[in-house]
């Protein structure tokens, strides 16, 4: 599980960044998600939602999209493993 802080958000905002996604809050009437726009590997947070929607969604998309773990070091991946992992327990 979690924790709901902000230091887990910067930690996931800097797992995106490590895999080469652009991570954007922006505001308006729309889900989270992950894109590809101009070959540019965009991460899109609804910027009006609570801090614990931003880390689930953020939790959420990294599990979803494809990852070049190469591109993280030991501690990144072992935390990226960990976020993988979650997802099995639920």
């Amino acid at each position: 599980m979690l924790t709901i802080t902000n230091h887990t958000l910067e930690k996931l905002e800097t797992l995106l960044r490590d895999l080469e996604y652009k991570v954007r809050y922006e505001k308006g009437n729309f889900k989270s998600g992950a894109c590809l726009l101009q070959e540019t590997k965009v991460v899109v947070v609804n910027k009006f939602i609570t801090l614990e929607q931003k880390i689930n969604a953020l939790a959420e998309i990294i599990k979803q999209v494809p990852a070049d773990e190469s591109l993280l070091d030991d501690k990144q991946k072992a935390f990226y493993l960990n976020l993988k992992q979650m997802e099995l327990e639920l």
